[in-house]
């Protein structure tokens, strides 16, 4: 028996419609988004220790978008070759989850404007490469399948984006470094809050229209 279409990435063609999304059912997906968890694992473990050591937002939020996207993306590994309601329940919650990293970095960085001096430049800058470098192997893993279903495409979603905040984050500690202020630290913590609340509505939005979908035609 062939494989279905649901199976295989969009980008291969096979012919089903163009509303038939790629599900990850397949040992290549799950072994990169093995990889991928590993990946957002060691990031978070160094990240937060940097930003714990120099009370950083922006490296605060790098490293619990870092932890958020290893549980996410382990459930978006679960939820493989699970029915259309599990898949986007799944992808539900993981935007619901981004949601609340969201706040969370928001209401930290109002807190940090408050209180503290300025960070390291130079440490915000070091790890913020280190995290692009991180999820630039992450997203060259991931590129191919990146408009399948709401599982699949919150994944490509989440770390497009992670690749994006951490440049970010590099390009903030040069703003620190050159004007001693805390200030472009916090503001870009609370813009990276802003992208997660994006992120998150899009995938909320996908996996409801989803869900939809699957009641309308069964």
């Amino acid at each position: 028996m062939s494989e279905s279409c649901s199976s295989k990435p969009a980008a291969s063609g096979c012919g089903c419609g163009s509303d038939v999304k790629f599900d990850g059912a397949t040992p290549a997906y799950s072994r990169a988004l093995a990889w991928v968890i590993a990946i957002n694992l060691v990031g978070f473990v160094v990240v937060l220790i940097g930003g714990m050591v120099e009370g950083s937002a922006s490296l605060s939020a790098n490293a619990l978008d870092f932890l958020a996207d290893s549980a996410t993306y382990a459930i978006s590994l679960w939820a493989i070759g699970k029915s259309v309601g599990i898949r986007t329940g799944a992808a539900l919650f993981k935007g619901v989850s981004l949601g609340l990293v969201a706040l969370s970095v928001a209401g930290f960085a109002a807190w940090r404007a408050w209180s503290g001096a300025a960070p390291s430049g130079e440490a915000i800058s070091a790890l913020g490469l280190f995290g692009a470098l991180a999820n630039l192997v992450a997203a060259a893993l991931l590129v191919r399948y990146r408009d399948g279903d709401a599982n699949v495409r919150s994944v490509w979603l989440c770390t497009r984006n992670d690749l994006i905040q951490c440049l970010g984050v590099a390009a903030t500690g040069g703003l620190v470094w050159l004007t001693g202020s805390r200030w472009p630290d916090l503001i870009v913590g609370v813009l990276l809050a802003g992208v997660f609340l994006s992120s998150a509505y899009q995938i909320i939005r996908q996996a409801r229209d989803e869900h939809r979908a699957d009641l309308a035609t069964s």
